[in-house]
């Protein structure tokens, strides 16, 4: 019965966490769902901004929190370890399900493109973003990082065992193609709006702290291994670098 209520927890939260993540193509590209990041809940624009605001917050704060090992340490104290990952998912898309229930609307365009190549290009960036996004969490085992390994791995009643570092192609050109993605599709749209700028800026500045939040996290697990692949491989974009005389990382564990 333990088992049978673990894997089913880890797979209804994988089902919250996946519809948040469906819903947000909707919300961002301004399409098909009740409520998007331009068709919000009407508020006066200081009030949209304040609530805005901190309901971005409420995510960085718990996406953030949640995934440092202090936090998981203490959290898998009080709860199976086999559902941590479930646990941060859950949130995850509880969290995102309140900022697109409340979020409010501010109209004022900052920039629109009527060249209809240029919409089109920035359309096709939008949906090129979602599936370097989706792609990457494929590369990088996306049920481990959804929680439905660790739970199928319970239900079976094996222990978990750490995935193995590796990079995979998009890996091979940035650090983190998951985060470049996720900037792509903020960005990529021929309607700013207000509310679609401040939406962009705060994630945005939220990634680039987030991201050397976890290189600081990876470096403590994988030490040596992961400086030299900072060394070979760029963070966010890109751009070549000369080569490196380090050696090739070689398979190792990567934290939960």
């Amino acid at each position: 019965m333990k088992r049978l209520l673990t894997v089913s927890y880890g797979a209804a939260a994988y089902l919250v966490g996946f519809a948040a993540f469906v819903y947000a193509i909707g919300f961002l590209g301004v399409f098909v769902v009740p409520r998007r990041i331009d068709h919000g809940v009407e508020a006066p624009l200081a009030q949209a901004l304040v609530v805005n605001v901190l309901l971005l917050s409420a995510f960085a704060v718990q996406h953030s929190v949640m995934a440092r090992p202090s936090f998981k340490r203490w959290w898998t104290r009080m709860v199976p370890s086999s559902v941590e990952r479930s646990t941060y998912v859950l949130a995850t898309g509880l969290v995102l399900a309140l900022l697109f229930w409340q979020w409010r609307t501010m109209p004022t365009v900052i920039w629109e493109v009527s060249w209809p190549a240029g919409r089109i290009v920035l359309y096709v960036l939008f949906w090129l973003g979602w599936v370097v996004v989706l792609a990457s969490t494929f590369m990088i085992n996306h049920f481990d990082l959804f929680g439905l390994r660790q739970v199928y791995l319970a239900w079976r009643g094996r222990p978990y065992t750490d995935l193995e570092f590796s990079s995979p192609l998009p890996y091979r050109l940035v650090r983190h193609p998951l985060m470049l993605g996720f900037l792509i599709v903020f960005w990529a749209t021929p309607r700013m709006t207000a509310g679609h700028l401040l939406f962009a800026v705060v994630w945005t500045g939220y990634i680039l702290l987030a991201v050397r939040w976890e290189e600081h996290d990876l470096t403590e697990a994988l030490g040596d291994q992961y400086l030299d692949y900072r060394r070979r491989v760029p963070m966010l974009l890109p751009w070549p670098r000369p080569a490196a005389n380090v050696p090739e990382a070689q398979p190792s564990r990567i934290p939960n």
